[in-house]
């Protein structure tokens, strides 16, 4: 694991000590109290070529 470095919160510009570089622990709970959300499933329709895509010309040599 990295080590624990001082840093300056990118969001309110206060000394804080963090593994990585971001927000602090205090601004990073406020973005997920106002940001967050519960996640959601998204569909997506099957993959189909379109009509002018032909196959590679080398494995269709004969």
């Amino acid at each position: 694991m990295a080590d624990a470095v001082e840093i300056t919160c990118p969001r309110c510009q206060s000394l804080t000590t963090a593994d990585f570089y971001g927000p602090c622990d205090r601004c990073r709970g406020e973005l997920r109290a106002s940001l967050g959300g519960v996640g959601r499933e998204v569909k997506v329709a099957a993959y189909e070529p379109k009509a002018n895509v032909i196959p590679n010309q080398v494995a269709t040599r004969e």
